[in-house]
């Protein structure tokens, strides 16, 4: 069992960012979803709890029963060491539509090819391709 896990709270929108995150990477599924159901503090139907993993890795997340005045921030961020440049134009191109590009999609001193999104749920992602 993983000792620490990225725990995710979204507003109505986790299991469809779910489905997103497990298609793009391999070796990542859904493990687990509890639901609100009729007349509990959340909106019937939408995640209470879930599971998920990406690449392995585990992940938790929830709908918010309440509504908060914060959401995600980019100064929590998922980075990814891409293992080649069609997997990072990928990842770009399905994780950015909708979002917003915080640093382009470039060549930096740090990394040959790298980009900072946000995500159409607000999760902020660092992509990085480096050749070995």
């Amino acid at each position: 069992m993983q000792k620490v896990t990225t725990f995710l709270m979204f507003d109505g929108k986790a299991e469809e960012a779910m489905k997103l995150y497990t298609s793009l990477f391999k070796d990542s599924a859904i493990i687990s979803i509890s639901r609100y159901e009729a007349k509990e503090a959340g909106t019937e139907g939408t995640v209470r709890h879930a599971t998920f993993t990406i690449h392995g890795q585990t992940f938790m997340c929830i709908d918010s029963s309440v509504m908060h005045a914060f959401t995600f921030t980019p100064a929590m961020s998922l980075y990814v060491n891409c293992e080649t440049e069609d997997e990072i134009d990928t990842l770009f191109e399905k994780l950015s539509q909708d979002g917003e590009v915080l640093m382009p999609l470039n060549s930096y001193p740090f990394s040959e090819k790298f980009v900072w999104i946000n995500d159409r749920y607000g999760v902020s992602w660092q992509l990085s391709f480096a050749q070995k």
